[in-house]
């Protein structure tokens, strides 16, 4: 039996491709080109050896990345990196362990104690040796969305923001007496749209 006849009927995982990699010869002609097309420029990040430009077209909920030294594999993000590591290795996938990297840079096993957004990895390969990242992605920097966009994909994504800002209402409840909030909907409403724009949550 095929691994396609082992996984009919079941659900499929959610990876929404986020970036992919580009070689250039010149990083700085490159930068100046794609940012001479209107793309957002999001990082600019430079270290011993390396750099790494990550830009993203208007429109587009993926980036592209180019530079030298230690870029990154194209990459998936996830709302929940634990849950999708189990689902591909399910589907027989030779998915490597969650980790995120401590205060010092050093790797660690498991996912960043805190869940905090893009802190958290894991990786795979197909059967050609291509790799591919996965980062766990729930509340995006400033400037990494479209200003007034909100979107979701899949009753699965959209489920998992209401399951996190119930939780972040929960706190705002016990912070004002633990009184019971008529107005949860709206707050619900608010925390979900700054997620996603990464903006400074409603406490």
């Amino acid at each position: 039996m095929t691994s396609a006849d082992n996984t009919q009927g079941a659900k499929p995982i959610e990876l929404k491709l986020e970036v992919v990699t580009i070689p250039v010869s010149d990083i700085d002609r490159a930068k100046s080109f794609y940012s001479g097309l209107g793309w957002r420029v999001d990082a600019d990040i430079s270290g011993d050896n390396f750099r790494v430009i990550q830009v993203t077209p208007p429109g587009s909920p993926a980036s592209v990345i180019f530079g030298k030294g230690n870029v990154v594999a194209p990459y998936f993000i996830v709302s929940d990196i634990v849950a999708t590591q189990a689902a591909l290795a399910a589907r027989g996938v030779d998915v490597g362990e969650v980790y995120h990297f401590d205060e010092k840079g050093e790797r660690r096993s498991g996912p960043e104690p805190t869940r905090r957004s893009y802190a958290s990895w894991a990786s795979f390969k197909d059967p050609d040796g291509n790799p591919w990242q996965i980062q766990e992605v729930t509340n995006r920097l400033p400037g990494r969305v479209e200003a007034g966009d909100t979107k979701f994909t899949s009753s699965t994504e959209l489920a998992a923001a209401l399951r996190r800002a119930a939780a972040a209402h929960g706190e705002h409840e016990k912070r004002n007496g633990g009184q019971h909030d008529a107005n949860w909907p709206d707050w619900y409403a608010e925390y979900i749209v700054r997620e996603q724009a990464g903006q400074e949550l409603p406490l």
